[in-house]
């Protein structure tokens, strides 16, 4: 009777598992990024306007918690070039705060943008993590414990930023806001995954917008997350992206 017991709980177990996998699978979105040829080193500036020129706008507006439904209107535009990921968001909102400024602090307590990116669809991501004035952060996990940070050096030295809001932290501000942060990744800064090209991988993310202690706290998401509380450290509920 106990062997029965056993082997029934074991198979409810494994049949839970599969219907949640296939859930979010069947939920995730897909996105294919194009490739940009570029000659030379890209900055911030060219980079956004190639994006601007060569590829179409993308939409983070899943409200996926009934508690946050708060709905800022955010955008993005992403593509690869000479391997390294191009990003540039667009937010508009009625609370702006940037008080982070070092390095791998909580910037998404602040005005924030994310990308968590899966390179391999193996369930190891890198958060990438930038407040509205682009102060960074960064870290390499399969969940949201024990997550290995990159090192701030190394995040200086690669990753590129560059806001419509300037540098300077401020306390937050009402009113009708927008704003703009154009991101470069290098496949540099993916220290954990040696050797990455970006051309013709398939791959696993996300892409979030929040404000955790802002006025009116929000939690959006590109590809559904259908977990109780929000949650942006799940990969399961990651969608595909498909680099030219």
């Amino acid at each position: 009777m106990k062997k029965s017991m056993f082997k029934y709980s074991i198979f409810l177990i494994c049949y839970l598992f599969l219907s949640l996998y296939a859930n979010a699978k069947d939920n995730s979105n897909s996105l294919k990024v194009n490739e940009i040829i570029f000659e030379g080193v890209a900055n911030c500036q060219q980079v956004s306007k190639l994006l601007e020129k060569e590829t179409d706008l993308q939409f983070i507006d899943v409200t996926n918690w009934e508690e946050y439904q708060y709905k800022p209107e955010v955008k993005f535009r992403i593509a690869h070039s000479n391997n390294q990921i191009w990003l540039k968001y667009y937010v508009s909102e009625n609370n702006i705060m940037a008080k982070q400024s070092a390095t791998n602090s909580s910037v998404c307590t602040d005005s924030c943008v994310e990308f968590f990116f899966d390179p391999k669809g193996d369930g190891n991501y890198y958060n990438f993590e930038f407040n509205c004035i682009g102060v960074s952060h960064v870290a390499y996990g399969r969940s949201i414990k024990n997550r290995k940070f990159i090192n701030p050096d190394k995040i200086e030295m690669f990753l590129q930023t560059e806001s419509s809001l300037g540098k300077q932290t401020f306390l937050e501000k009402t009113g009708n806001y927008s704003w703009e942060l154009t991101i470069i990744i290098p496949s540099e800064i993916l220290i954990f995954t040696k050797g990455l090209e970006f051309k013709k991988l398939n791959s696993k993310a996300n892409f979030y917008k929040c404000g955790s202690n802002t006025s009116v706290p929000h939690y959006l998401t590109w590809s559904p997350v259908m977990t109780k509380t929000p949650d942006f450290h799940q990969p399961v509920y990651f969608g595909e992206i498909l680099f030219e």
